[in-house]
């Protein structure tokens, strides 16, 4: 057939084009298709797994009886009519998964992963002689993973059923029959048990083990060195003991070795670890382990990545760490390392982004040839024993971002804020705890911090005021000031800081009035906004270890100073407030009713002024009240019922001998009601005084941070 010739000059041609162009269409399309329609006993088996579907998204629409099931959606046929791929991830399924696709004789891919499918795991599918790629990830599917034997002559390369809700034991008997598999991923389940020591036997082409986030105890089976081809083997967060088989470290090809969060011990080999020359990952934190790092780990010449975070681990840093020149992580945060820093030349670690040694024992400076690591990101040297004072060469770190280096000795806060105020990258600067004693620069010699979003500058104690440089940085969303010994009132310019949600400004000397400016806070304005969501990665338990982002609770916290005065009406306009703590100040007057707007909050303490009147009626509304304190007041009358007041406990309410109700020493009404007995100020600290608190940093790949309501902890 001849290319069909157009002209513009030629009218004729011009209308014969358009029919002609539909026909060859249409026949491309015959070409491309199957010569008939699919086997009819296939199409039966498809439509009893849609009836076994409550929610099929789009696939009724698509999925009909007149037509071809090779060309469903999802539905991929090869030219002998039948069904080798059926691909429906991510398609809001919900119901149940049919037995009937294990009649599909020819199926050689499913994927039903990311769905929100439920019920068991169909034993027709692991019995299959025909599926190589089985994929269920991502589902809600239950139930114990039965003990099957498989068929000897079974296909399954790959299976995925992790992120489900599967229990039982490790279906050892099921996976003996499957001599093809390659990588299996059980991970995120809850299932129990020991690892059987026979996952290797007869898997030639075995490369991928995750067996991660489940309940597995006890040892880990020395059995698995025979896995020789093995590339990646993960079982964090179980309750594996015992120490690392030396047999493992046999396995030369790994590449990725994470037994985090179990309960192992021991020490690192130093014949064994460097045994291990494919390595790009090693991570063994949140375990048991002691001992130093071996010097052995300078032959590791791919390591990537190096977790050893909350351990028992001691000694110096082995200068051969700097002959891991591909090295991008280097968590050790929460050991007993020790030693000078000075000892490691990270010059040659030019790859390096994210350092975290915060909580060691390490001593001396930060090394100048720290500063050499062009692409570090993030660096965390928190809660050591560093000294000295900040040197210029951190500003040839030109992607750094997240710095914390709080709770040291560092000296001189003017250079180091001069300094660092002239970073265009950084985000969140932790340096508290160090600068003892100084006195807070107040002046407008700092020009920088332009994308500066978290500062934190507390327990150091500094002297001076809040200063007015502050009011420069207009990114600033959180501002940790607390535990120094600041005075002077609060300055107007505080409400410019136009993003600013979490202030903590507790436990200072400050004075005067608290400012209506200070109800002008657009941020804390919006109670109906979205939550504000600083962009560091978090840590929030060892059982999610860097996966997750968090919104930081929005916090107005003025406690333990001497501000006097009335408590503004203007408060009521902070409706987006989640914790707001006055505590221990001299304010005076009545508990403005326009509280009761505050209704989003969930921590209120007014505690240790010299309030007085009666506890409004409109703080019932408060229904996400769990923290009240209103305790050495001179309130007076009847304790509210009504909302969240009955679950709160007599001590939210000691020190105030005129109030009264069913939950207090003293009845109302009652002549004969007992006094209710002060305590001091001191014993009550000890009790009932809260602090709420964030932390920001960083672990793998990203920064990390974390977040403890109501309960006191340490920054850096």
């Amino acid at each position: 057939m001849q290319p069909l010739q157009y002209s513009y000059n030629n009218r004729k041609s011009e209308m014969l084009h358009i029919p002609l162009l539909g026909v060859s269409l249409v026949l491309l399309l015959f070409l491309a298709s199957p010569a008939s329609s699919c086997k009819e006993e296939e199409k039966t088996s498809l439509f009893e797994f849609l009836n076994g579907l409550s929610q099929a998204s789009g696939l009724t629409s698509s999925w009909q009886n007149d037509t071809n099931c090779c060309l469903w959606e999802g539905v991929i046929c090869n030219g002998d009519r039948t069904i080798i791929d059926i691909s429906l991830a991510a398609m809001g399924l919900e119901g149940h998964i049919s037995p009937s696709l294990g009649n599909l004789n020819g199926l050689l891919k499913l994927n039903l992963s990311g769905n929100l499918l439920s019920g068991g795991l169909p034993s027709t599918l692991l019995l299959s002689s025909s599926i190589t790629v089985l994929d269920v990830s991502f589902n809600k599917l239950s139930g114990e993973f039965h003990e099957l034997q498989s068929t000897p002559n079974s296909a399954m390369k790959v299976m995925n059923i992790s992120s489900n809700f599967l229990t039982g034991y490790f279906p050892s008997t099921t996976l003996e029959g499957m001599k093809n598999l390659a990588a299996l991923n059980m991970s995120n389940n809850s299932f129990a048990g020991e690892i059987p020591s026979t996952i290797c036997v007869d898997k030639p082409f075995f490369v991928v083990l995750d067996l991660s986030y489940n309940q597995f105890v006890g040892r880990i089976p020395s059995e698995l060195g025979n896995c020789s081809g093995l590339k990646v083997l993960k079982a964090g967060q179980n309750q594996l003991n015992g120490t690392l088989p030396s047999e493992i470290f046999n396995v030369t090809s790994l590449e990725h070795l994470s037994f985090p969060n179990n309960h192992l011990q021991g020490t690192l080999d130093p014949e064994c670890i460097g045994k291990l020359r494919n390595l790009v990952i090693l991570d063994l934190g949140w375990n048991g382990l002691n001992g130093k790092i071996p010097n052995s780990i300078g032959q590791l010449k791919r390591l990537e990545e190096l977790h050893l975070d909350n351990n028992n681990m001691s000694g110096e840093l082995p200068p051969a760490l700097s002959s891991c020149s591909n090295l991008t992580t280097i968590i050790l945060k929460d050991n007993n390392f020790q030693g000078d820093l000075n000892h490691v030349n990270f010059s040659t670690l030019s790859n390096l982004k994210f350092l975290d040694c915060r909580s060691n024992k390490f001593t001396g400076t930060i090394p100048e040839s720290l500063y050499s690591c062009s692409n570090l990101i993030a660096l965390r040297l928190s809660f050591n024993n560093l000294h000295g004072q900040f040197s210029s060469g951190i500003n040839n770190l030109k992607s750094l971002r997240f710095l914390a280096l709080a709770h040291n000795s560092f000296t001189n806060i003017r250079n180091t804020l001069q300094i660092l105020s002239k970073s265009r990258t950084l985000t969140l600067v932790l340096i508290g705890g160090n600068f003892k004693h100084e006195t807070m620069p107040d002046d407008d010699e700092f020009h920088g911090f332009e994308n500066l979003m978290g500062l934190g500058i507390n327990k150091c104690p500094l002297y001076g005021k809040l200063p007015n440089w502050l009011a420069k940085l207009k990114n600033l969303r959180a501002l940790l000031l607390d535990d120094n010994k600041l005075s002077g009132p609060i300055p107007a310019w505080i409400n410019s800081l136009n993003l600013l949600f979490y202030l903590d400004i507790s436990n200072n000397n400050l004075t005067g009035d608290i400012p209506t400016a200070l109800m002008e806070m657009p941020t804390l304005e919006a109670a109906h906004s979205a939550p504000i969501i600083l962009k560091f990665p978090v840590y929030l338990a060892p059982f999610l270890q860097y996966r997750t982002t968090s919104g930081f609770p929005k916090m107005l916290n003025l406690g333990n100073n001497k501000f006097n005065g009335i408590i503004p009406p203007e408060i009521g306009q902070l409706q987006a407030l989640l914790t707001l703590n006055l505590s221990f100040n001299n304010l005076h007057g009545e508990i403005p009713q326009s509280v009761g707007n505050l209704t989003n909050l969930q921590v209120l303490d007014l505690s240790y002024n010299n309030l007085t009147g009666e506890i409004p009626s409109v703080l019932e509304r408060l229904h996400f009240l769990s923290k009240f304190n209103i305790s050495s007041n001179d309130l007076e009358g009847p304790v509210p019922t009504g909302g969240q007041f009955s679950t709160f406990p007599d001590s939210s309410f000691f020190g105030n001998p005129k109030l009264c109700g069913a939950t207090l020493m003293r009845h109302c009404n009652s002549a004969d009601a007992v006094p209710v007995t002060d305590v001091s100020t001191e014993e009550y600290a000890d009790k009932v005084i809260f602090a709420v608190a964030f932390g920001m940093f960083f672990g793998v790949g990203v920064l990390y941070d974390q977040m403890f309501l109501f309960r006191y902890i340490y920054f850096g």
